[in-house]
């Protein structure tokens, strides 16, 4: 009980790294005194690298063998998303400035969430190692899916985007630190499973830097001229849109297949959310500089407490149904 009165201090982190932002913008800018051209990108490795060291191998191999389950996931994530995206922005027309068009696509092209996924599948008695498996197979598959669904879009907007070294740069600074965590596991992982207060707060502390680089970029440009409170509640009314129909359409297959509740809460937990931790770090390594990538990340900023007030809320409902039930499926890990 604790745990759960506990501030959460890093939505509101959000909003005061973007306000730093605002009033400080030079510092966090390209060129600027924090040096965000390296900055961010050992930024991302540490992230990476602090999951790979925290990530129970026993868990992902335990959630391997509900293919149906996991069918669901990863179709939703990058299928369904991106499809409801398009149909987003064909409905939108010219409501969407283009920073904002890109930043709705980029949401739906985003990997899972792992650590909310799997918190929320627990609180709810769902199948953890499962979600576990899923939310892990997602972030692996949005390295190269991601960045290919965003390449179509932008091709077919008739400009060109270099697919390979992105792909590349995401490998080396995703994907490397992450096995490098891996490989540390045996030494480092009990210390890692004793602090993980305290790595949750570095990996918060880091993305929080990573938003503030985001919209110093922005600021200077001007880019928010003209846009202000419009931008954010058009992109608030369309990722509560995404959210509502993605939610039916999980839930819709869960019953189609019969899922039980466990299974169920993996399914849906998993395929209807998306990541802000890697979300903000692959932005920064797939659109660098971009003078707007603080509107592409406007949507994903929206969503990311969306997703965590009303998936908590379907958690608990979940709970108490499993609870008179008397099922639940332990966390191996």
């Amino acid at each position: 009980m604790a745990n759960r009165s506990r501030f959460d201090w890093f939505l509101p982190g959000m909003a005061a790294a973007v306000a730093l932002a605002w009033l400080f913008p030079d510092p966090g800018a390209h060129g600027g005194s924090l040096h965000p051209e390296l900055l961010n990108k050992l930024g991302v490795a540490l992230i990476f690298f602090l999951h790979g060291v925290a990530l129970p191998f026993a868990a992902l191999k335990n959630g391997t063998l509900r293919w149906r389950l996991h069918l669901v996931v990863q179709a939703s994530t990058f299928l369904l998303f991106p499809l409801l995206g398009l149909a987003l922005l064909w409905m939108a027309g010219g409501w969407l400035s283009p920073e904002l068009r890109l930043g709705f696509f980029f949401l739906c092209a985003l990997p899972s969430t792992v650590s909310s996924s799997v918190a929320m599948t627990a609180a709810a008695r769902g199948n953890v190692p499962a979600a576990v498996f899923n939310a892990t197979l997602s972030s692996l598959l949005g390295v190269v899916l991601t960045p290919l669904w965003i390449g179509a879009l932008v091709t077919a907007g008739g400009q060109s985007m270099p697919l390979g070294p992105v792909i590349l740069d995401l490998v080396q600074w995703l994907i490397l630190p992450l096995v490098a965590g891996q490989l540390v596991r045996p030494w480092f992982g009990a210390v890692a499973g004793r602090n993980k207060g305290r790595i949750n707060a570095v990996d918060r502390a880091t993305i929080l830097l990573l938003v503030y680089t985001s919209f110093c970029d922005s600021v200077k440009g001007g880019v928010w001229t003209g846009h202000g409170a419009g931008a954010v509640l058009l992109a608030l009314a369309g990722s509560a849109l995404l959210f509502v129909l993605v939610l039916a359409a999980t839930t819709a297959a869960c019953d189609a297949l019969g899922f039980e509740l466990p299974d169920r809460a993996a399914a849906v937990f998993c395929g209807s959310k998306k990541t802000l931790v890697s979300g903000v770090p692959m932005a920064r390594l797939i659109f660098g500089a971009h003078p707007g990538l603080s509107l592409i990340l406007l949507p994903i900023m929206l969503y990311h407490p969306l997703q965590l007030v009303v998936c908590g809320a379907l958690a608990g409902r979940w709970a108490k149904r499993g609870a008179e039930a008397g099922g639940m499926v332990p966390d191996p890990a």
